[in-house]
């Protein structure tokens, strides 16, 4: 095990207002709970921001107001790589970097159709490193418009442009994390930071040389991501990393229904100014939706006394 410090950092989450525009005052308490509660980082502008469902301008806005009220406490990440042309992405990634992010994320599925084979990827990569100067970049296998996984050789290949700082993996198989990071390890003076998107990997990544976790599981109980990131390779604390990592996979598979407003209703129900309101889903929670996660409320409260965790809220 390494014991090179861990780091959390949540996918944020947009809160909206009643009118459903984003709501700048409650983004900021949500940034305050975030940092009580450890985080090491924000990824700004991803899938749980709801991305794809607010406007360029509403993009730039957002990022913009997390960046100037983080004040430099953390790095902030952001994706960029919006538009129909590879011309397209670079002109906006130079938009969300002059906003004063720290690096700008790529999302894999935006660099080749789903029919496409990896050399399309692969050109078109090139292409964007060759049109966005010396901005700092980071890939996301995120699953829309489709889940684009970097093979390892693809993972070789791009970090071997030595422009890539982040990766946000979300390959779920602990055998594809391994094989990343076992091409990660083996080059020399590289700077990129692989986090893991899904939270039954933590223990399991973190263990095997992950920079941290990146997982929606932190707009509900951030915390605990950030208790497991800190303790995951300490050997003192294997008993209740073990106990914790099947307590984190159990509601896994729950947490991720109807979501992000399952988040809101969570983060409403801990006392954060964040309605349940959503622009990617449009139904309330049903009965049964809230009687669950009022049931995961509960194992949270039991997590944090077993484990001596103080709750940001």
């Amino acid at each position: 095990m390494t014991t090179v410090e861990k780091k959390f950092v949540p996918v944020m989450i947009t809160p909206f207002n009643l009118k459903a525009k984003v709501d700048l005052d409650a983004v900021s308490r949500l940034i305050d709970f975030y940092l009580a509660a450890g985080v090491k980082g924000f990824f700004a502008n991803c899938l749980s921001s709801e991305m794809f469902s607010i406007s360029e301008d509403e993009r730039l806005e957002l990022t913009k107001h997390i960046v100037d009220y983080v004040n430099g406490a953390v790095p902030v990440v952001a994706t960029g790589s919006f538009g129909l042309t590879i011309e397209d992405k670079a002109e906006f990634t130079r938009k969300i970097y002059d906003t004063g992010i720290d690096a700008v994320i790529m999302i894999t599925g935006h660099f080749a159709n789903l029919e496409d084979g990896d050399d399309v990827l692969l050109r078109n990569f090139d292409k964007m490193f060759s049109l966005t100067g010396d901005i700092p970049l980071g890939m996301y296998e995120c699953p829309a418009p489709y889940k684009r996984i970097i093979s390892t050789d693809v993972f070789k290949t791009l970090l071997g442009a030595n422009r890539l700082v982040y990766h946000k993996d979300t390959s779920i198989k602990p055998e594809f994390v391994k094989a990343k990071l076992d091409v990660l390890s083996s080059l020399e003076n590289n700077t990129l930071e692989f986090y893991d998107a899904h939270s039954p990997n933590a223990m399991f990544s973190l263990q095997a040389g992950a920079k941290g976790m990146s997982s929606i599981s932190g707009n509900f109980y951030p915390e605990i991501l950030v208790w497991m990131c800190n303790n995951a390779t300490n050997p003192e604390k294997q008993e209740d990393v073990q106990w914790l990592q099947s307590e984190i996979t159990r509601v896994d598979p729950l947490i991720h229904q109807a979501y992000p407003m399952s988040a809101k209703y969570f983060l409403k129900k801990r006392g954060l100014p964040v309605r349940t309101i959503s622009r990617t889903f449009a139904l309330e929670l049903t009965p049964e939706q809230k009687t669950t996660l009022d049931g995961i409320h509960d194992s949270f409260a039991l997590w944090c006394e077993r484990l001596g965790i103080t709750p940001a809220v």
